[in-house]
Parts: structure tokens; C-alpha cells; sequence
């Protein structure tokens, strides 16, 4: 497994404002320098693969290939048990390229039709890249269940109308600190740390 010194500057290798800002607050206390690829003028590669690991492997290395740095990438999405686990790879995709994810959840609960199965998911892989093409992924996973309609402003895409398992609140109705305590993205990001930034 490589590490990543305290001090070095690392890519991340989003141009989603919501994830760069969910990520960059992660990586804070790690005393590493964060720079977006979009500040560095990076295009975003075509994905396309039908899995997380894998589209994030394609970000990632594209991110560190270009940059000359380590680069750090997500892939993440909302999976629905009564559509079988869609969207999925292709959550982004579904609201469509203004990003809205209004309709893209008016899309989840019109498909999911008259099901009374409300189980849902969030999946995120974070993929850590070299520009040698070294490449190591680490995936949180968090269980809950559709809530409609959505409910609150806070987080980004599915997030309103996600609740985790044992919880009353939405992503979107929840304050930052709070989601980053039990998120898909925060149980990625602690395997990542414990294996890549050893302090």
C-alpha cells in the first residue's frame, strides 16, 4: 500500500462543487494541499464503465496522468432496491446535464411505481492514483431508504430523499458534520486514510 506524505499537494479529481467540498473538508486535517482539477484546467474523462471502481480508476488516473500529481477521485451514487440498484453508475446521468436532480428523483419514485420496497443505498469509491498508474480503491457503503417527497436543502444530488438506516432525517435535511459522521463517503474516506495517510 503507498502513502501519501504530510505536505504534498494531491488533485481532486471532481468538477462536482458538492463532492470537492464534502471531500475537501475530509482532507483538511490530513496537512496535505488540495487542488480541484477543474483550477487546473483539467478536462473530465468520458466514464462509461458499469462500476464505481472502475469509473473512479478512470478519474483518477486521468486526473494524475495530466497532473504530474497523486489525484484523488470519487465515484458515487444512489441505488434503489425496487429498480434494481439503479440508478446507480449512472446517477449523475440522470439529472441530466444541468445537473438537476429534481427531476432525476421525480424519475426514482415515478419508476419505482406502486413497489412498497423502500430500500435504498449510497455507494461511494474513493480512488487514490499515481501518475505511474499505481491505483488503490476503498468503498463505503450506507444502507436506508427512500423518503418522498425529499426534504431539505443541505448535501447534493439524491440526498433529500435518502434516509440511513435507523435515522429520521434525510442527507438533506442533516448539517455537514452530521452526514460526514455516518456517509458513504466518510466510511471511504476512513479506509482511505488508515491505509494511505498513516500519521
Amino acid at each position: 500500500m503507498r502513502t501519501v506524505p504530510r505536505g504534498a499537494r494531491l488533485v481532486l479529481a471532481s468538477h462536482n462543487q458538492g463532492k470537492l467540498r464534502e471531500i475537501a473538508e475530509l482532507m483538511e486535517p490530513l496537512g496535505v494541499e488540495v487542488v480541484s482539477a477543474g483550477a487546473l484546467g483539467l478536462p473530465e474523462p468520458e466514464e462509461g464503465e458499469e462500476s464505481f471502481a472502475a469509473n473512479a480508476r478512470i478519474k483518477a488516473l486521468s486526473a494524475a496522468t495530466a497532473s504530474g500529481l497523486p489525484a484523488l477521485s470519487d465515484d458515487s451514487g444512489f441505488c434503489v432496491s425496487a429498480l434494481g440498484g439503479a440508478p446507480g453508475v449512472v446517477s449523475a446521468l440522470w439529472a441530466g446535464p444541468g445537473k438537476d436532480f429534481r427531476p432525476a428523483m421525480e424519475r426514482v419514485r415515478r419508476e419505482m411505481g406502486d413497489s412498497t420496497d423502500t430500500r435504498a443505498w449510497f455507494v461511494c469509491v474513493l480512488c487514490l492514483a499515481w501518475p505511474d498508474g499505481h491505483a488503490e480503491c476503498f468503498e463505503g457503503r450506507v444502507e436506508g431508504h427512500v423518503a418522498w417527497p425529499p426534504r431539505g436543502q443541505n448535501g447534493h444530488g439524491y440526498d433529500p430523499m435518502f434516509v440511513p438506516e435507523g435515522g429520521a432525517l434525510t442527507y438533506g435535511e442533516m448539517d455537514q458534520g452530521e452526514k460526514h459522521a455516518t456517509s458513504h463517503r466518510a466510511r471511504a474516506f476512513a479506509k482511505l486514510v488508515a491505509a494511505c495517510f498513516p500519521r
